[in-house]
């Protein structure tokens, strides 16, 4: 698992976590990126999570702050992890592998707890062939029936399995691929990018379903929960979308996308909401994802690390803090990024 042997309990008020590969140079960073997948487009860029809980009640016993942390895979690489905050904190890998920022304050006396994140990351293109059936002779991961199983706004259910079978059934799909490009299909025709009124950004496959609009979690909810139905593996994951316009600036929220698993192929990128916004890549994003995204966690119903009093989180992108073990969302929080000039441009 990634930052595994990094990643230790750390108890300092502000620290660099640095490795051989997380502390390359910027135009380094990019460069060992391209080594390790199929040549694409590339992006590399410093970003900043800023996240303040404010107003915390007098005579708080226990403050408790998670944080997401970024982490590396076959197409991100992060380097200079810096945490900066006056308080002790530590750094660890959740059982579902996702990195978090954890502080734990006991007799707090400030009425607020500032923290920021810093890190540089090298994004690369991600795009896998899906004509290339056979050609992955890798055994399956081990793992895949986690992504096989229900999530508590995505259920799968007799109600979801009808509605998945008459999608396939009318695109008359019978490989795996095929079964998930009539489900991708459908949510990009039916679906409409709409972040009007209230009940969307939840990933609540009902209200997906009835209202037919929502956001990228809409999207995606749909487009998992029936690729499960039909016994297709897909997972969820969500970070923060960057402009295609290389330079600096504010980031105004989340962006999540979907992968689903095909027998021959492998995991296969997929960003439904996208396409719909601009049919011009639908195509496109059947199979890619671009290189103007970070990624910071996988999966939905997750536990944090320590774990959470609350309920299991529905997805991890913002700070989630408990006051006395109580979840409590006064946190102000900004996001920003500048490109490295390095690579702005390729």
């Amino acid at each position: 698992m990634i930052f595994s042997q990094l990643l230790r309990e750390r108890s300092q008020s502000s620290v660099k976590i640095r490795s051989m590969r997380l502390a390359l140079p910027a135009t380094l960073l990019a460069a060992s990126l391209l080594t390790a997948a199929e040549p694409g487009r590339e992006r590399a860029f410093t970003f900043e999570y800023k996240a303040t809980v404010k107003d915390i009640p007098a005579g708080t016993q226990k403050l408790q702050l998670w944080i997401p942390a970024p982490h590396d895979d076959a197409y991100q690489r992060i380097a200079n992890l810096h945490v900066q905050t006056p308080y002790p904190f530590k750094i660890s890998v959740s059982d579902q592998g996702n990195a978090i920022v954890h502080l734990e304050i006991s007799a707090l006396k400030e009425t607020s707890v500032p923290v920021t994140v810093t890190f540089e990351a090298a994004r690369k293109e991600r795009i896998q062939p899906t004509d290339s059936i056979a050609r992955n002779t890798a055994p399956p991961p081990a793992d895949l029936d986690r992504w096989l199983r229900p999530d508590r706004l995505v259920p799968i259910d007799r109600r979801i399995r009808r509605w998945a079978q008459e999608v396939v059934d009318a695109a008359h799909a019978k490989t795996d691929l095929e079964k998930a490009r009539a489900i991708y299909n459908h949510v990009v025709a039916t679906v409409k990018y709409d972040k009007s009124g209230t009940g969307w950004g939840q990933g609540d496959i009902y209200f997906a379903c009835d209202e037919r609009r929502g956001n990228c979690t809409d999207f995606h909810a749909i487009f998992i929960g029936y690729a499960r139905a039909m016994s297709i593996p897909a997972r969820f994951a969500i970070g923060f979308p960057l402009p295609a316009d290389r330079g600096a600036g504010k980031v105004a929220g989340y962006h999540c996308w979907a992968e689903f698993y095909a027998s021959g192929i492998g995991w296969v990128p997929v960003d439904a909401s996208e396409a719909a916004k601009n049919p011009a890549k639908r195509e496109y994003f059947f199979g890619a994802h671009d290189e103007n995204r970070v990624e910071l966690s996988k999966g939905r119903d997750l536990l944090l690390t320590p774990k959470q009093q609350g309920d299991p989180l529905n997805y991890f992108i913002y700070p989630y803090a408990e006051v006395d073990g109580k979840a409590y969302t006064s946190i102000e929080t900004s996001y920003s990024f500048r490109d490295l000039a390095a690579v702005a441009q390729r």
